[in-house]
C-alpha cells in the first residue's frame, strides 16, 4: 500500500506542477495581450482626436500621445 500511495502523491505533485506551469504561461499571454489592447487603444484615441480636433483624454493635446 505504501508504494501504491507514493505514486498517487508523485501523480498529484506532476499535476499541479503542470497547472502552476500552466497558470505562469496564462499570465504571461494576458500580459502581453494587455499591452497590445493598450498600444491599440492609445492609436484609437490619437486617430479619434484628430478626426474630431478635440482633447478627449485631458491631456491638453489633440492627436498626440
Amino acid at each position: 500500500m505504501g508504494i501504491f500511495w507514493d505514486l498517487v502523491q508523485q501523480d498529484e505533485l506532476e499535476e499541479q506542477k503542470k497547472q502552476a506551469s500552466s497558470i505562469e504561461e496564462r499570465v504571461k499571454l494576458l500580459e502581453e495581450d494587455l499591452v497590445n489592447t493598450k498600444a491599440l487603444l492609445k492609436k484609437t484615441l490619437m486617430a479619434l482626436e484628430t478626426h474630431l480636433v478635440k482633447d478627449i483624454d485631458g491631456d491638453g493635446k489633440t492627436g498626440t500621445l
